[in-house]
């Protein structure tokens, strides 16, 4: 869902401090005070736009599910998978347990599971897509988790994962898809370049608001 424009807004403090984070715990005491605030004050007036084109991005490949939304947050890309047209299930996975229960509160997934995803996940091999908005970003999860999550796909599954331009490069996100493709771990390997953010954020939080993303689609051999 795109988050409606809303003029009188102020930024949400919350974004740049987001983005400056170190190590889980700093992350799971973050997101325990942003959770309430997340939709309203951080994605409604930055005019979030990078879930639902992540999510666009997957229903262009005709993917099915059972999806794995990875670092769902508060549910925002299982809610523009959903208003696109979406039908199959869709579990949840993210690290803090306050943004999960706001997005258990909007009826969209079938289960969820607070996990690291930078370590070995406690779920089933049973994906046949799994997508993910805003995880791979500064402050957040490199490209050490990519593997956790093949783990659980099954053959051929359809990833559709946004990476921040920001540490595309810097992360070394860039080396990673071509390792795993060299290993012969993914196939048909796609970037799609978005804007993360829409006109709200211009005047808004300047530093931010031209933010790009690399949408990155892959399947698992």
């Amino acid at each position: 869902m795109l988050a409606s424009r809303h003029p009188a807004a102020m930024p949400d403090p919350g974004l740049k401090a987001a983005l400056e984070l170190n190590g889980p715990e700093a992350c799971l005491a973050y997101y325990r005070d942003w959770a309430a605030r997340y939709d309203g004050g951080f994605a409604e007036t930055m005019d979030y736009r990078l879930p639902a084109h992540v999510a666009a991005a997957y229903m262009s490949t005709g993917a099915q599910g059972p999806v794995l939304d990875v670092g769902a947050g508060t549910g925002l890309l299982a809610q523009s998978l959903r208003e696109m047209g979406f039908a199959g299930e869709i579990d949840a996975a993210d690290f803090s347990a306050e943004m999960l229960e706001r997005a258990a509160g909007k009826g969209l997934y079938t289960h969820l599971a607070q996990a690291d995803i930078t370590r070995p996940l406690a779920l089933p091999r049973r994906y046949a897509g799994l997508v993910s908005s805003g995880t791979f970003t500064a402050g957040h999860v490199g490209p050490e988790a990519l593997p956790s999550l093949l783990d659980v796909a099954l053959p051929g599954a359809q990833f559709a994962l946004s990476v921040n331009r920001r540490v595309w490069t810097a992360q070394g996100f860039d080396r990673a898809f071509d390792a795993l493709a060299a290993q012969g771990r993914i196939t048909a390997l796609q970037i799609i370049e978005v804007q993360v953010y829409g006109p709200a954020a211009t005047t808004l939080d300047p530093d931010h608001a031209a933010d790009r993303a690399q949408v990155v689609l892959f399947r698992a051999a």
